[in-house]
């Protein structure tokens, strides 16, 4: 299965031209420069090894003898969109499992659930993800027991849509030794029932006490799943991606892919906690391999949870659950040594912070190790979704970056004002706050906790209004950033935060060519259409990967 699935990626190239000097021509091309100015061409050339050459207006004049040309017909021709912060791995596994992202009811899970393990009678686990009981307006989390009333006779283990929280069946949790004597981890939660029993749900690192006994995937499981993901972003239009947590596993899969000429996206890979990044890269971070498709530059570390699962590490308590301020994952001088130990070996560090709390840890780890790590080290904070008003002004201090994800904003206003109070709404999802201090934007998905769709993120960041234009005028209005704000954080903006932007990004001289042609300008388009905006081709380095329709 695998081989054939890799076959037919080969055959993705879709019969493009062998690399060479090349002409890509009548078209309606936009990019931004290095400045996020607005420039306007309608040609490119590229180079042999697939870099661009020249970016031609109407009147130059074009090469007499390019080994080949393609007239794209006026067609609309954009720079490839770049996903800050994924997920690689958990997009492709849950195009392969289960899926409940769109289950609107706990009973419609259920059904869902229950159809999904009578089509699956042989798997010994059912496994998936997605599931939200804030979108099932349930008030409460779900229960094992009800679990039970749709498959009781096989072990199951379902993440939340976030990722921060984990639900299983009675069985799942007998199979795992899971019992009212449970002892709760450092920085998780086990959700009880009467007399302290487990009642299925288990937030942040108390997943561990179940996922020690869930079939770890086989290697060709993984290396499918990314061929699934990967098919995926290149639909969108995304070229490459920051895949936030990269185990020692999923590099081996990504390698495999480069080994085999699959590898079509472009990865920056950030390694799940030092000891991964260690072992990947030894001394420090990997050089960029086949072509610039994929480099292991930076460690991925945890300061909190999730806003959804109330693991968000706040200042003061949720104002819906007094008796929960979230969870802080590690110590301040916990924090501190483990993005020392990183930054010490040249990595660059990417701290997840959601709540104010979580985030002012961050900051004060940035202060103190900045005295000592100089140069440019780019400072990653993760989300930075709640943040005190006094510490935005922090985050331009040391030139950290806000690595932010615009379509959480929309889809989680109504929750955020339940779980802060209108009191603590002023640093929750600061676009613009963190422009104004001084700090720089990537904008990516947090995918496949949302869609890795970056027309949905784009309308979403200059608007502050859902698919629905709501609420109308923008939530927080002032926090808007500007059309090409936006789209900068989605390109060069995501690129400078993998220190990949001397390599592409933009479609600029010597960048590789990494474009996109779509059906519309979405400089013009409203931001419903822009929404909608269909992706028909998808190149990376100059050669054709995807194509609608084909």
């Amino acid at each position: 299965m695998l081989t054939k699935m890799v076959a037919a990626f080969a055959a993705c190239l879709l019969a493009a031209p062998a690399l060479a000097d090349a002409l890509i021509d009548n078209v309606n091309g936009v990019t931004l420069d290095k400045q996020g100015r607005v420039v306007r061409f309608t040609g490119l050339t590229l180079s042999a090894d697939g870099k661009v050459t020249a970016l031609l207006g109407r009147e130059d004049r074009r090469p007499a003898r390019a080994d080949w040309r393609v007239d794209l017909k006026g067609r609309v021709l954009l720079p490839g969109m770049i996903d800050a912060h994924g997920h690689v791995m958990e997009l492709g596994f849950q195009a392969l499992t289960l899926d409940l992202s769109d289950t609107t009811s706990l009973a419609d899970a259920q059904a869902r659930i229950r159809d999904y393990a009578g089509r699956y009678p042989d798997r010994r686990w059912i496994l998936g993800f997605g599931w939200n009981q804030e979108k099932w307006q349930l008030g409460r989390f779900p229960t094992a027991a009800e679990l039970d009333a749709a498959v009781g006779d096989r072990p199951v283990w379902l993440a939340r849509a976030d990722g921060h929280a984990s639900w299983g069946n009675t069985l799942a949790l007998r199979t795992a030794g899971v019992t009212a004597r449970s002892v709760t981890p450092a920085g998780g939660r086990i959700e009880r029932g009467a007399g302290g029993v487990p009642s299925g749900v288990f937030v942040d690192a108390a997943q561990a006490l179940v996922q020690h006994v869930v079939p770890a995937p086989l290697p060709k499981d993984r290396d499918a799943a990314f061929l699934q993901a990967q098919q995926i972003l290149l639909r969108y239009g995304v070229t490459a991606i920051a895949d936030m947590g990269t185990s020692v596993d999923d590099w081996l899969s990504y390698r495999r892919m480069g080994d085999r000429g699959a590898l079509r996206i472009r990865v920056m890979s950030y390694g799940l906690g030092v000891d991964t990044a260690l072992q990947v890269g030894g001394a420090g971070p990997t050089p960029w391999l086949y072509a610039d498709r994929l480099r292991m530059g930076g460690v991925k570390l945890y300061a909190d949870g999730a806003l959804g699962s109330r693991g968000a590490w706040l200042k003061r308590p949720y104002t819906d659950m007094p008796t929960q301020s979230g969870a802080g994952f590690m110590t301040d001088d916990q924090m501190q040594n483990r993005m020392s130990r990183a930054a010490m070996d040249g990595w660059q560090v990417a701290v997840h912070a959601i709540g104010d709390r979580a985030n002012a840890q961050v900051l004060d780890a940035i202060d103190v190790l900045a005295e000592t790590y100089k140069g440019d080290r780019r400072w990653r904070i993760e989300h930075a979704q709640i943040v005190d008003p006094v510490d935005l002004p922090r985050f331009g201090r040391n030139g950290v970056i806000a690595s932010m994800q615009p379509v959480h904003q929309t889809s989680d206003r109504t929750m955020a004002e339940a779980r802060l109070g209108e009191a603590r709404l002023a640093g929750a999802y600061a676009w613009a706050s963190m422009l104004k201090n001084g700090s720089r934007l990537a904008f990516g998905s947090d995918a496949p906790v949302e869609r890795p769709d970056p027309w949905a993120g784009w309308a979403a960041a200059f608007t502050r209004e859902d698919a629905d234009g709501q609420p109308f005028g923008g939530w927080r209005p002032e926090e808007r950033v500007s059309r090409e704000q936006a789209w900068w954080a989605y390109t060069g903006g995501a690129a400078y935060a993998g220190f990949a932007e001397e390599r592409f990004g933009l479609l600029a001289v010597g960048q590789r060519a990494d474009f996109i042609v779509v059906d519309r300008d979405p400089l013009l388009a409203s931001p419903s259409d822009l929404r909608q905006t269909q992706v028909l081709e998808t190149w990376v380095g100059g050669e054709k990967m995807w194509e609608k329709g084909r």
